[in-house]
């Protein structure tokens, strides 16, 4: 896997930068797909941030997976056996937020709520019935999924780093 060659900002190592995107965005994401599916009302102001939660979270787990190996390279860190554990953790975390963005623009796509702008206030309702109901059960188990993944990845970096 080809790896991002500037693995350093402003004189600072790109992973531990990187990492603070997604444990801001993703949280942000799941939660927002709770929201998303548990609160129709809500739909029509949640539907872009939540997109661009997700989008943003996925884009950043891919550099931290790629960044990780290149900082633990650089700082000698392959003799810290809780390290295997946050790596294997961090690569599973990014294809569920990759995932993630599935039910994300399924719903983002397919569910509506009502619309302050529209003058009868439904416009943009969207679908109902099993497909909506399939679409939110995704939805929600996407964001726990991610919630869950998220704590257990952040946790074991800062056990390897920092120790128990």
């Amino acid at each position: 896997m080809p790896y991002i060659y500037a693995m350093e900002f402003n004189g600072l190592p790109l992973h531990p930068l990187i990492v603070h995107v997604v444990v801001v965005f993703a949280p942000l994401a799941g939660i927002g797909g709770i929201l998303y599916a548990a609160v129709p009302r809500w739909r029509w102001w949640l539907r872009w941030p939540l997109v661009a939660c997700a989008v943003i979270s996925a884009a950043a787990g891919i550099i931290a997976v790629q960044s990780g190996p290149v900082l633990e390279n650089q700082r000698h860190l392959q003799t810290l056996p809780e390290l295997s554990v946050h790596a294997a953790r961090g690569r599973f975390l990014r294809w569920v937020l990759l995932a993630f963005l599935v039910p994300t623009a399924l719903a983002a796509w397919q569910l509506g709520g009502p619309s302050p702008v529209a003058a009868d206030g439904r416009s943009g309702i969207g679908r109902t019935g099993v497909v909506a109901w399939a679409i939110q059960l995704l939805l929600v188990a996407g964001a726990v999924t991610v919630l869950v993944c998220v704590f257990l990845t952040g946790d074991s970096g800062a056990r390897s780093v920092w120790g128990s």
